[in-house]
């Protein structure tokens, strides 16, 4: 097994076993544990949400953008009447 297989297996174990205390605390201490999920996966959501707006309140806005301009087109020399007639 090379290093990154080493270590998708340690947080494989270590995924399991936390699955494992979950669930042995789901059963033991049923009130409390849910509390404190609820109150953890809220709080994330709400960091998440506060960073997101922390982001857009200090980012300058973009500046204007800048209008194309075609490409001009050298050793051509068709006039508008030519090329019109052309493209029927």
């Amino acid at each position: 097994m090379n290093k990154d297989q080493t270590i998708g297996a340690i947080i494989l174990l270590i995924s399991i076993a936390g699955i494992l205390i979950y669930a042995w605390l789901i059963y033991a201490y049923p009130v409390v544990v849910l509390q404190i999920t609820a109150f953890v996966v809220v709080a994330a959501i709400l960091v998440i949400v506060g960073w997101i707006g922390w982001t857009m309140a200090t980012t300058p806005p973009p500046g204007p953008l800048e209008p194309e301009t075609a490409p001009t087109e050298t050793g051509t020399s068709t006039s508008t009447s030519e090329s019109a007639a052309q493209s029927d």
